[in-house]
Formats: C-alpha cells, structure tokens, sequence
C-alpha cells in the first residue's frame, strides 16, 4: 500500500520553498561535503553522496510521517539549501530548522526561508510554539532566530552535544 501526501510550495519574494527533487542530490552532496556548512550539523562530521541522499530521504519522510518537514530552498533556480519544520522521534518538540549552503550566507535568505516556513507552520499546522536547537557558538544560527523573535530557553542535549533551545511563539 502506498502512502500519498503533499507537499506545498511556499513562495517568498526571492525564494520558493519546494519539495526536495531526485535532481537537487549534486547540489546537496556538495553542500553536505563542505565542513563549513556541516560544522554545525549532526556530529559536524561531512557527509558523501549517499549520506546526503539518506538526509533528502528523512526530509521527506517527515512529510509522510508528520505532514510537515523541511523544504528545499530554492533561489534564482539553484538549490541553496533548506529549511521547515523537522520532529525526529528523539526531539523533545518540532523544531524550525534552516541550514544553507555557504554560496548563499549573509544575504538574508536563511531569515527569509525560516520566516515562510514558521509563518506556514502558524498559520496551517496550528502550533502556538517551534524550537530551534542551536550549538552556542553558532553565531549565524542564532542571528537568524533573533531576527525571528525567538527566545532563548535553555540547553538541551541532542547528538551527543549541547544545543541552546530557541522558542519561536505565534
């Protein structure tokens, strides 16, 4: 039996938030071998072609588990990373998460893309809060939750490492 689901597209003034496509892998395995994008991410440690396609894999399989998940951010056509909600069973709640490739840093677009995604979370999920868990010396990361409104709540363990708990509010 197979499952359907829909992903929407979120459109912004310079992005459009999609669904991850079979065609985005040469853009994400590059972004996801770059240990300055992935320095942050899970243990820090880079990832090859396969471990990225398991990471586009999770991404949509929270769609079809949840009915949310992260989006492919797109700008000028080119894949520049993502961002949306993720809940892996071990988080202690729906997360905001955004994460860029490092062609695409300092100009907005991560603000931009985690607006669209929060904004579409509020507004078709019913949630009245979402996390972002942060590593504290993430300063861009923590930038953009700023920009966002988002408070800082407290430490929370998540991969073996303290990441500090973010809450966005409606």
């Amino acid at each position: 039996m197979s499952t359907t689901f829909e992903i929407p597209t979120l459109r912004t003034e310079r992005l459009a938030l999609r669904a991850c496509r079979s065609g985005d892998i040469d853009a994400l395995a590059a972004m996801q071998a770059n240990p300055e994008v992935r320095r942050f991410l899970g243990d820090g440690s880079i990832l090859n072609r396969a471990q990225a396609w398991s990471v586009m894999e999770r991404m949509l399989g929270q769609w079809a588990l949840r009915g949310y998940g992260m989006f492919a951010v797109e700008h000028d056509g080119s894949f520049a990373g993502w961002a949306g909600i993720l809940h892996p069973l071990e988080w202690p709640e729906p997360e905001l998460g955004y994460s860029l490739d490092q062609p695409f840093w300092g100009r907005g677009i991560a603000t931009e893309a985690a607006r669209a995604a929060r904004d579409w979370a509020f507004a078709t999920l019913d949630f009245d809060r979402l996390a972002s868990f942060i590593r504290p010396n993430n300063a861009r990361s923590i930038s953009v939750a700023k920009k966002l409104g988002a408070s800082r709540e407290g430490m929370v363990e998540l991969h073996g490492s303290q990441a500090e708990w973010w809450v966005h509010r409606r």
